[in-house]
């Protein structure tokens, strides 16, 4: 029986371990790929690390998440960056040229190679049929070596699509159908495999969008296959000679299978505060909005900003509404003004925002107290935009434009008028100059700001640890409600300044009383529900609460890269043998984990007890014995110097 794509890739760039659910394995990627956001890390590690990078594989960093100006820590960043780069032999996407996953797809991406990012919705390059795989920066700094990247290889899940789509309804209706369906099951561990005859209504904008938001969803990867449709997308980018078939096999043996017929998807929301609250436009329509955002890496291409400036031509957007487009790359921007489309969205009445993620993660474009903001984008955690009280609603970019018009919640149907027919350019505009390839020879000095600061070395994990439980937490706490994006990601170079944000949204005396207990040689210890670490790959997420003396984190779940990300900062990520043991645990109480080095060596099972209220409970772990040893020695740093 035929191995799923996802699996033959893989088998591709197997280096170690065996090709299965479950089992870890090493592999090799093509292509690297880091942004501004977890590029400076990347960097400070990877001169940490004392090793050369590996050469003859393509490495690029973009500068597409802080690109405002506020202060002089981004611009710094900024040059440090582009001067880094030039020293690993890296290429550098300037601010200005467009989102990472984006520019990637249009000018970089190849079907059937092996993408390694330090960006969770990497994923959106899966939609050119390539197999893309998130990791934190420190895993990415490892890879650019040359030693193989270890994940835990994915049980492989076949979404069959059936049929077309209906007018008026997207591939971002799609995804947010399947996330409804499927966000009630535990999606770690798992890859989605796209296959069907609906596939090839679909193009790769479409894809991509789709591809992107399986990130929501937890799972590894998502894959399309490359076919006639992939050619005609990449012969527009006179990429033709890049172009490689990637087949689904009708034969392979698959974890799961679900169809979805696409005639039958109408037009979805995500309701706040989760990207998995979801319901059609018409259940909840006729709420009362303040602000429409079109954009981000998962409704930033020519597709999705193109319609948007069909639906508004002839209109205007509602006097009460402020209405923010920011094409997704230069090329789509170039696109737009070339075919006039750019009249028409500043003539209705939008504002034209730079080609970066931007106010996606809050840095920029945050919405009044209270407002309602209905975005094209990926998430909607509680004060991602920048303003907590705020709720915002995901929809496809039709849904966004009428919604804009009507000033309420609408389902694009209702607008009573045919849906828009895109032409899509048969070459588009190539223009590769703020791409800058690295020197061929010579040494480039790298140049550091002040607020660029080495991550502090970790200790080893002593044998027998002794602690207090300083945080409990409920399900489905993100990375944005560990560490805040936005206005604060400027201090990403910056651990130490960071981490006095930690928590910050959710209880702001977390920092101190963190602080004093690491002064008394206490570990830090914090509980949490399902789903934890939920979001963004930023590995600062883990670096800044380790930075503060958190060693053990006790939950019923985590999410993928984030587990990876504690694991490689030297952060023991537990889980709970059953809901009444999560309850047994309270704030405050004094932990003792008598064992814990020899019972993560020996066993599945450590022992946490508290002597103070005389009880014992068994917690387990799922690592692997290289994952422990990463554990013992501090973390992984400290596990490859030591190799």
């Amino acid at each position: 029986m035929a191995l799923p794509a996802i699996y033959q890739i893989l088998q591709d760039h197997q280096v170690s371990g065996n090709i299965g659910p479950g089992e870890e394995v090493g592999i090799r990627a093509d292509q690297v790929l880091a942004q501004d956001g977890t590029g400076t890390m990347v960097f400070l590690h990877l001169g940490k690390l004392g090793k050369s990078r590996l050469r003859g594989k393509l490495a690029i960093c973009y500068v597409d998440h802080n690109t405002l100006g506020e202060g002089p820590e981004n611009a710094d960043d900024h040059r440090f960056l582009q001067t880094a780069c030039a020293h690993f032999k890296i290429h550098f996407s300037k601010p200005g040229n467009g989102i990472g996953h984006l520019v990637h797809l249009e000018r970089f991406g190849v079907p059937g190679q092996l993408l390694l990012g330090a960006d969770s919705h990497v994923t959106t390059l899966g939609g050119l049929g390539m197999l893309a795989i998130g990791t934190g920066g420190l895993e990415l700094a490892v890879a650019l070596t040359g030693a193989p990247h270890y994940f835990v290889c994915p049980a492989v899940t076949r979404v069959l699509l059936r049929g077309r789509l209906r007018p008026w309804c997207t591939a971002k209706d799609v995804i947010l159908h399947i996330i409804g369906r499927l966000a009630s099951r535990n999606n770690v561990g798992t890859a989605l495999e796209y296959a069907g005859g609906g596939v090839a209504t679909l193009s790769v904008a479409q894809r991509a969008t789709i591809a992107n938001m399986g990130a929501e969803l937890g799972v590894t990867t998502s894959l399309f296959p490359s076919d006639v449709v992939t050619h005609t997308f990449m012969a527009a980018q006179a990429r033709a000679r890049s172009y490689r078939r990637v087949r689904m096999p009708k034969k392979a043996e698959y974890a799961d299978e679900i169809e979805v017929e696409l005639g039958q998807v109408v037009p979805m929301v995500a309701l706040p505060h989760s990207p998995d609250k979801v319901v059609p436009v018409r259940e909840a329509g006729g709420i009362e909005v303040q602000q429409v955002a079109v954009g981000s890496c998962t409704n930033g291409a020519f597709h999705d900003v193109g319609k948007v400036a069909l639906i508004l031509r002839r209109g205007r957007v509602h006097p009460n509404v402020d209405m923010i487009v920011a094409p997704g790359t230069r090329q789509v921007l170039r696109t737009l003004m070339e075919r006039g489309y750019l009249k028409d969205i500043v003539g209705a009445g939008a504002r034209v925002t730079e080609s970066v993620c931007g106010f996606c993660i809050g840095n920029g474009q945050a919405p009044g107290h209270g407002w309602v903001s209905v975005r094209t984008s990926s998430r909607n955690y509680q004060g991602r935009c920048g303003t907590r009280d705020a709720g915002v609603y995901l929809v496809s970019p039709e849904t966004a434009a009428a919604t804009a018009l009507r000033g309420v919640l609408t389902d694009p149907r209702d607008l009573k008028r045919p849906a828009p027919r895109l032409t899509v350019p048969r070459r588009f505009p190539i223009d590769d100059s703020m791409v800058i390839a690295p020197p061929k020879q010579g040494k480039v000095e790298v140049v550091r700001g002040p607020n660029i600061v080495d991550p502090s070395p970790n200790q080893r994990l002593e044998p027998h640890l002794l602690g207090q439980l300083v945080l409990k937490l409920g399900d489905n706490i993100s990375t944005d409600d560990i560490l805040p994006a936005g206005r604060w990601l400027k201090y990403r170079s910056n651990v130490p300044a960071y981490s006095q944000h930690t928590f910050q949204g959710i209880d702001p005396r977390f920092v101190a009383r963190a602080e004093k207990n690491k002064k008394s040689a206490i570990a830090n210890i914090i509980v949490a529900g399902d789903g934890y670490g939920a979001g963004s790959s930023r590995e600062h997420a883990a670096m800044c609460p380790r930075y503060l003396g958190v060693l053990v984190i006790i939950a019923k779940s985590f999410e993928r890269i984030h587990a990876s990300n504690l694991i490689n900062h030297g952060i023991v990520p537990l889980q709970f043998m059953d809901s009444r043991s999560y309850g047994r645990i309270q704030p405050d109480d004094d932990l003792e984990f008598p064992w814990i080095v020899t019972e993560l060596k020996r066993s599945s099972l450590v022992t946490v007890r508290s002597p103070e209220k005389g009880y014992e409970l068994k917690v387990k772990h799922g690592l692997s014995r290289r994952q422990v040893e990463i554990l013992i020695e501090g973390g992984l740093l400290n596990y490859v110097a030591s190799r």
